[in-house]
């Protein structure tokens, strides 16, 4: 049976890049709610599906090592070849095309296969995470305008926003509609599961890529999501994909990755299911708007507890509004890639990260200790001074006092009498 790989166990099953835990932590990264495909099957080691394959990932201080497991059903560069072409993504569709023929090429040139093969899942690793961004730059930039960020940073290093495939990436924020990431986890494995085509079997568990817009858009899948627990999210599901397979086109999504903010949001409000913050997820996480801030309660919550924001005061539910004003004062302070700072809070803030937000805590303590130390050093030294200012008068006050009230040796009557007496 096959296992799933451990660095552990070897190494020379794994490929790996330079990538320093600043500049990516995956256990951030993976578990704050941008995907819901990753699980961590080993100490360090997520398993998930992306570009129809299956891949164990794991990080040393600065390399990302990562396996990639042969599909057991041919479906393996299906998802990849969906990729837009106009932007450049790792995985092209020349670069794919090539995969496919080398698959079929005699075993002589099973060398040239692996080359090929290696150098397409380097570039798609890179383009999904995003790795031509230098995070640590950008980290230093928001410090700098946002105090409060900067202490979250120093123990919330690493957090990056992925590059995911818009499919995917929409239908499955459509999930989480009033819903928490664990839950939200669970209804997309179901979704894939029931409709997704199957990829490989690793130590039992089943591994199936995300289903295509025509087995989203069948006429049975409303009834079969709702069997699974999907509830009224299940109606919105099958009718986007069909909204968007009879009036668009399956690449409609791409194309907004060349389009404004602004457009890319409206077009997906026109799906049913997709509200603002929906669709501030699509944009930020999938077409590339890096400004793009989704507001939900939390986020709202940290604006108004930690920043003092005081849009919807008063305001017991998130309105468009409030979204807007939200989204807008954190682009002012935080610039172009507000979204992906954005991030960075919004996985301090969850629970499952609590052990480590106790450490900026903790933090903060030790500053304001070390600050008030120092103030009263400072306070102690000038209190000395003036001390010693204060002893020095005091000692020239007593001096002059005593030059003052000391009786002269000579009156200047008897002086004038004596030069009188002498002439």
């Amino acid at each position: 049976m096959l296992q799933h790989a451990l660095l552990s166990v070897s190494s020379k099953a794994w490929r790996q890049l330079s990538c320093p835990r600043s500049e990516l932590r995956l256990d951030l990264t993976l578990g704050c709610g941008q995907t819901f495909r990753w699980r961590e099957t080993g100490d360090g080691h997520w398993t998930g599906v992306m570009g129809g394959r299956v891949w164990t990932l794991t990080q040393t201080d600065d390399t990302l090592w990562y396996h990639v497991y042969e599909n057991q059903d041919n479906h393996g560069i299906r998802r990849v070849c969906e990729n837009d072409p106009g932007t450049e993504p790792a995985g092209s569709d020349k670069k794919l095309k090539c995969v496919s023929k080398v698959k079929q090429e005699p075993e002589e040139k099973g060398i040239e296969m692996a080359s090929v093969q290696d150098s397409t899942e380097e570039e798609l690793l890179r383009d999904y995470f995003q790795l031509n961004f230098q995070l640590e730059n950008l980290y230093k930039d928001w410090g700098r305008h946002d105090d409060h960020f900067r202490q979250i940073a120093r123990i919330f290093t690493g957090v990056r926003m992925l590059r995911q495939e818009p499919v995917e990436c929409l239908f499955s924020f459509i999930c989480s509609s009033n819903n928490h990431i664990s839950r939200i986890q669970g209804m997309v494995e179901r979704l894939c599961h029931s409709l997704g085509p199957r990829i490989a079997t690793i130590q039992g568990t089943h591994y199936h890529d995300f289903p295509t817009l025509q087995a989203l858009a069948d006429s049975g899948v409303e009834a079969c999501l709702r069997n699974l627990g999907f509830g009224y999210r299940a109606r919105f599901l099958q009718q986007s994909a069909q909204l968007i397979l009879d009036a668009h086109s399956p690449d409609w999504l791409l194309q907004f990755r060349r389009a404004s903010y602004e457009e890319a949001r409206e077009a997906l409000r026109s799906l049913p299911g997709v509200g603002l913050k929906v669709a501030d997820c699509v944009c930020l996480m999938s077409l590339d708007k890096l400004g793009a801030v989704p507001v939900d309660t939390h986020v709202w919550q940290i604006a108004k507890r930690d920043y003092g924001c005081s849009s919807g005061n008063g305001q017991k539910t998130l309105t468009d509004k409030v979204h807007r004003e939200i989204g807008d004062f954190f682009r002012q302070l935080w610039g172009p890639y507000a979204g992906w700072a954005h991030s960075v809070l919004f996985c301090a803030d969850l629970k499952k990260f609590q052990k480590l937000k106790e450490q900026v805590d903790v933090q903060k303590k030790k500053i304001k200790s070390e600050e008030r130390d120092e103030v009263v050093k400072k306070g102690g030294t000038k209190k000395k001074k003036v001390r010693h200012l204060e002893d020095n008068i005091t000692k020239k006050t007593t001096t002059a006092k005593k030059v003052k009230w000391e009786k002269p040796p000579h009156s200047r009557k008897r002086r004038v009498k004596e030069e009188e007496q002498r002439q």
